[in-house]
């Protein structure tokens, strides 16, 4: 696998794989392939998973649901995502989701690129195939390596 600076393809289940949180995070394209552009991520969560309510400064995030479900919060507005659906998070407004119907897999754009980058210094390297095994997070870290990526820490996870 390259991520040649002229144009590739990853093959199925390609990409460099990473365990945040309780996610595997596959990135298939970050800052350094698209120029800062977008990130690309594949990702994967057990039933039950949410991150706390966030609100990122610096970008806009996005999903496209391929299986489960998800139940989304973005400012005062509610929804029910599933497969084929898509959602889309401007920047600035307070957001979390918790996974429903799970596992859910889906696709992750951000852009602007960077949050690569973050997952990359909150998570590790997968160590094998499927979800990590679920661990508390270090919260007092996830909020400062958040707040240097312009991502503010506002609540709890919705359960």
């Amino acid at each position: 696998m390259s991520f040649d600076p002229e144009g590739y393809v990853l093959r199925e289940g390609d990409g460099p794989h990473v365990w945040f949180l309780d996610t595997r995070m596959s990135v298939k394209a970050g800052a350094e392939q698209t120029k800062g552009a977008f990130t690309l991520l594949e990702w994967s969560a057990p039933t039950g998973f949410g991150p706390p309510l966030h609100r990122h400064d610096r970008e806009d995030e996005a999903f496209y649901l391929l299986e489960g479900g998800i139940e989304v919060d973005c400012g005062d507005r509610h929804w029910i995502a599933g497969p084929g659906d898509f959602v889309f998070l401007p920047r600035g407004i307070p957001h979390t989701f918790i996974v429903s119907d799970g596992p859910v897999r889906g696709l992750q754009i951000t852009a602007p690129a960077g949050f690569d980058r973050f997952i990359a210094e909150l998570g590790r390297p997968a160590q094998g195939p499927g979800l990590p095994p679920p661990e508390a997070p270090d919260v007092p870290a996830l909020i400062e390596v958040s707040r240097r990526y312009g991502i503010e820490t506002l609540g709890p996870p919705p359960r």
